[in-house]
């Protein structure tokens, strides 16, 4: 009797554990560390601007579709833009270094509240998973400026010439492992497709690197 007892508790415990692990919907969090940059293109040529440091901040829910794919929509918090070094300028286009008054970069920095809808496909391995996925986003600017040297300029927002649009759409693509425990380990790129200015001479678009850690409860 107390063999068939231990049995039926084992068989419990299994079968919370393999429920724990299969939610239908699990919520999360995550953070971590962005490095953004601009590309810049008009007239047929494109400049890249260096990449800068920044960090990213919110929440997912995960939906389970299947064995293997889940829908994970989000709400995320992103420090975008990119540092454009000066000192290129002077070598590639022959400016004057003394019309830049001993500025040697300007920094653009974006601040983007931004939803991502990705698609993962997810695949068991040792005690976790490993996940890849892509999908769309669209994101609303809550702030931009531009420092150069001791000088901040804050950016204007509308639909008029040299203006910045508060609306940007894109591409996410991400990947990483999931410890059965709830932790992951997770690196994403995102590829702007939408201009992030209006301007009649050329384009102004976001990519962003990122690396972090998350957590589904």
């Amino acid at each position: 009797m107390k063999k068939i007892f231990l049995l039926l508790t084992l068989a419990a415990g299994l079968t919370t554990a393999v429920n724990a692990q299969d939610k239908p919907v699990s919520f999360g969090v995550k953070a971590g560390v962005a490095f953004p940059s601009i590309t810049l293109s008009s007239m047929g040529i494109s400049v890249n601007t260096s990449s800068k440091t920044s960090f990213y901040v919110g929440g997912i829910a995960d939906i389970n579709i299947s064995p293997i794919f889940s829908f994970q929509p989000g709400l995320t918090y992103v420090g975008k833009g990119g540092k454009f070094d000066l000192s290129e300028m002077v070598e590639q286009i022959g400016v004057d270094p003394e019309e830049l008054d001993g500025v040697d970069a300007v920094t653009f920095n974006y601040s983007y509240l931004e939803l991502p809808l990705n698609l993962l496909a997810n695949f068991n391995a040792g005690t976790g998973k490993f996940f890849v996925g892509a999908g769309p986003y669209a994101a609303y600017a809550l702030s931009a400026n531009m420092k150069a040297g001791d000088q901040k300029l804050d950016a204007e927002f509308g639909s008029e010439e040299g203006q910045l649009k508060r609306m940007e759409f894109g591409l996410n693509f991400l990947g990483g492992y999931k410890l059965s425990n709830g932790l992951n380990l997770h690196a994403g790129y995102g590829l702007g497709l939408s201009t992030t200015e209006n301007s009649s001479e050329g384009t102004t678009k976001n990519k962003v690197f990122s690396v972090g850690l998350g957590f589904n409860f």
